[in-house]
C-alpha cells in the first residue's frame, strides 16, 4: 500500500461518498462533487467500499473510481 500513494495524499482524506436511495454514489473531493456512479458500476464500488478495512483503503477505493482526476501538474489560477 505505501507504495501507492508515494506523497501521502491520502492520509488528509479528501474523498467522502454519499449513498442515494436508489443506489447511486455520490464521490466528493474536498466536498465537491467529481463524479456520481450508478448502475452494476455503483453495486461494485459499494461492495468495494464495504469490504475496506482502514481508512486509507477506503480513500485509495475512492480515489481509484474517480480514474485519473488529479495528476499534480494542474495550473492553479492567481
Amino acid at each position: 500500500m505505501s507504495n501507492v500513494d508515494k506523497r501521502n495524499r491520502l492520509d488528509e482524506e479528501p474523498f467522502t461518498y454519499q449513498i442515494s436511495k436508489n443506489q447511486m454514489v455520490f464521490i466528493l473531493y474536498k466536498g465537491k462533487e467529481i463524479k456520481s456512479v450508478k448502475g452494476k458500476e455503483a453495486e461494485k464500488l459499494i461492495s468495494r467500499l464495504q469490504q475496506a478495512e482502514t481508512a486509507k483503503d477506503l480513500q485509495l477505493v475512492l480515489a481509484k473510481a474517480t480514474g485519473h482526476f488529479k495528476h499534480g501538474n494542474e495550473k492553479t489560477g492567481k
